[in-house]
C-alpha cells in the first residue's frame, strides 16, 4: 500500500492558504495607512519610533524570526499580564492584527 500526501489534506492546506490571504486583502488601504500610524505612533512609544526596541522589546524581522506569528497576534490582541503591553483588541480585528504581524516579519512600513 503506497502513503502519500491525501488530496483532501491538500485542499485544507490550499483553503487555510487563501483564508490568510483573502484576510489581508479584505483590510482597506485606508485602514491599512491607520494600523501603520497606530504601530508607528502608539506601540512606537514603548517599542521605539523606529521599532528597535525601548520599554518593550524591538519589533524588526531580525527579533522577530523565530516567534511564532500566532503568539505576536495573540500578544498584540491580547496585551501580557503584568507587563505594560496591553490588549489591542477593542482598537482592530484578528485580520488586522495577522497584517500587522505579517508586515512586521517583513519589514513594517513607513507611515506616509
Amino acid at each position: 500500500m503506497k502513503r502519500g500526501v491525501s488530496p483532501a489534506f491538500i485542499l485544507i492546506l490550499a483553503m487555510l492558504v487563501n483564508t490568510s490571504c483573502l484576510a489581508s486583502n479584505e483590510i482597506s488601504v485606508s485602514r491599512r495607512a491607520e494600523l501603520v500610524s497606530l504601530v508607528r505612533n502608539d506601540c512606537g512609544s514603548c517599542h521605539g519610533l523606529t521599532l528597535k526596541g525601548g520599554l518593550g522589546p524591538a519589533l524588526l524581522p531580525i527579533s522577530l524570526q523565530d516567534k511564532a506569528p500566532e503568539g505576536l497576534r495573540e500578544t498584540i490582541l491580547r496585551g501580557r499580564t503584568a507587563t505594560a503591553m496591553p490588549p489591542w483588541d477593542v482598537f482592530m480585528n484578528e485580520a488586522e492584527a495577522n497584517w500587522i504581524v505579517e508586515q512586521l516579519m517583513k519589514g513594517f512600513p513607513n507611515a506616509h
